[in-house]
């Protein structure tokens, strides 16, 4: 499908009743379709679509001391040369939320918000085949890094899905936000939460988001409507009283084992329902 065809495609669904569900199958399709509809990259081109990835992997994002100074610093440059707009927010001191702008032709439209983190979790080096921050590509194109998956890979795409937009002279219709939220991996809750309820995130008139998913090492993407959620029990388990000397039956340890048996038997269908 040509890109102008998807994102006409895509301004129909945002306009639909049905726009939560049709608007996030598109927008994986809109990222992924990118190439079908341009001039396919040079081998410089992808030379330094690679070298800024590997730019991105090389920050010290790791929690509990990300290193948000450079990381920032790096996606502000990226938003220059793609001539978008920035502003750096601080709900927390130490936690910058950064928010990049492609303008739409129609600011009266509800606006598009690409989400991804820059932190990432810790890592044990000696149980690593390559360095993890040294982004090291093998001889079969696979890249190492802490953060390739989960998610600068993903904030990386979007970037790279604008760059070729705008090479090819396309402006869309509605403005496009990209978000970079600090702390997800430790709970989102000064990054991300603080960004939701702020007058920032009002005036920018959200229609709908796109957030994390799984990279594809091919041309097949999985599809989400929605993300897990957590669950929080209190489980009171009773049972025969008495001395530990005495074997009684259904005691409370055998009836709580029996709670985490079901518990985990429905973790294991939620698991082939995904896989």
């Amino acid at each position: 499908m040509p890109v102008i065809e998807l994102l006409e495609s895509m301004e129909k669904a945002c306009n639909s009743h049905y726009h939560n569900q049709s608007l996030l199958l598109l927008l994986p399709l809109f990222l992924s379709l990118l190439v079908a509809g341009l001039a396919y990259p040079t081998q410089d081109e992808q030379s330094q679509i690679i070298s800024r990835f590997q730019q991105y992997l090389q920050i010290n994002t790791t929690q509990p001391s990300p290193d948000y100074q450079s990381s920032t610093q790096f996606l502000l440059s990226q938003a220059n040369s793609l001539s978008l707009e920035s502003q750096v927010i601080e709900f927390v001191k130490g936690k910058p939320v950064i928010l990049l702008k492609w303008p739409g032709s129609d600011l009266s439209l509800p606006s598009i918000l690409l989400n991804s983190h820059m932190d990432v979790v810790p890592f044990e080096p000696s149980k690593w085949t390559h360095p993890p921050l040294g982004a090291y590509i093998d001889e079969g194109g696979n890249i190492f890094g802490r953060g390739s998956q989960d998610m600068k890979s993903v904030g990386m795409q979007y970037l790279e899905a604008i760059r070729r937009l705008k090479l090819s002279g396309f402006q869309p219709k509605r403005s496009l936000y990209l978000s970079f939220v600090p702390d997800e991996e430790i709970g989102g809750y000064d990054g991300a939460k603080k960004l939701a309820y702020s007058d920032v995130f009002k005036d920018m008139n959200v229609e709908i988001v796109l957030d994390e998913g799984l990279p594809s090492t091919d041309e097949n993407y999985r599809l989400f409507y929605a993300e897990t959620a957590p669950w929080w029990l209190v489980i009171k388990s009773n049972g025969a009283p008495g001395h530990g000397a005495k074997l009684y039956d259904n005691s409370a340890m055998e009836n709580l084992l029996k709670s985490i048996e079901s518990i985990s038997r429905f973790r294991a269908s939620q698991f082939d329902l995904l896989f």
